[in-house]
């Protein structure tokens, strides 16, 4: 009795240290085999923060549920939503400047460019041509007013298009980032719960342009926590009401 006593103090703190620390190795995304040593990682949930030594790894306590956040500089912030707490590798990616620096020193602009008319701005700053083109264009104001009217009718189509594309753009993003593999990766969601999950709490346009650039991982996982909150009623997608047949 007294020996089985003794080895219960012994193994009681192995398993609590078991069970409330989590580890990994952090790598660069683009180079896989490059280690990244000095990366904060911070537990959102117990506000606990540690870093990677100069092997790129790192130990954290932590709990299933626990959002962990990965940053460095040179690199984007990612996070980790623990469903489990078995050792990772975690990538990041580099920040990347698209902007090149240049010295521009002289330009000399051909005159063919610089004299060149545009056909649609002649169109439209001629008023009451009836179509005819090479009518003399009207340089006259009326009331201190430009009557080019037609020309404020075809910017207002040119907004109205370049917002379409514009919300193509971002629909084309938030269709690649946030995918049935992405979730079920950070959540281990499947089958009809994943469906209902990506219908609920798939992204808004106004709320990718508002974060540039959107941390779609970041954002599953904040998802997920408020998916867990939600009871087995209020996941699944409520069906329309029929209509009555007259």
């Amino acid at each position: 009795m007294y020996k089985l006593i003794i080895f219960l103090l012994l193994a009681l703190p192995i398993s609590v240290f078991a069970q409330t620390v989590t580890t990994g190795t952090v790598f660069d995304y683009s180079k896989k085999t490059l280690s990244l040593p000095g990366v904060s990682i911070r537990n959102l949930n117990s506000k606990k923060v540690t870093s990677t030594n100069k092997d790129g790894k790192y130990s954290i306590s932590a709990n299933i549920g626990d959002l962990l956040e990965f940053s460095a500089v040179g690199y984007h912030t990612d996070t980790l939503y623990l469903t489990n707490l078995l050792n990772r590798t975690i990538y990041l990616p580099a920040k990347t400047n698209s902007l090149k620096d240049v010295d521009i020193t002289a330009v000399r602009m051909n005159s063919q460019i610089t004299d060149a008319k545009d056909p649609l701005a002649e169109k439209y700053t001629l008023l009451s041509t009836g179509g005819n083109l090479n009518r003399k264009r009207m340089t006259d104001k009326v009331g201190g007013l430009s009557l080019n009217l037609g020309y404020g009718k075809y910017k207002r189509q040119q907004r109205k298009e370049a917002d379409l594309e514009e919300k193509e753009m971002y629909q084309d993003e938030i269709d690649e980032n946030f995918t049935p593999k992405a979730i079920t990766d950070l959540t281990k969601l499947e089958g009809e719960e994943l469906k209902n999950f990506m219908i609920i709490y798939r992204p808004s346009i106004e709320a990718v342009k508002s974060e540039r650039p959107f941390r779609y991982a970041f954002y599953i996982s904040r998802a997920f926590a408020a998916w867990n909150k939600l009871t087995p009623q209020e996941r699944k997608l409520q069906d329309l009401p029929k209509l009555k047949s007259n």
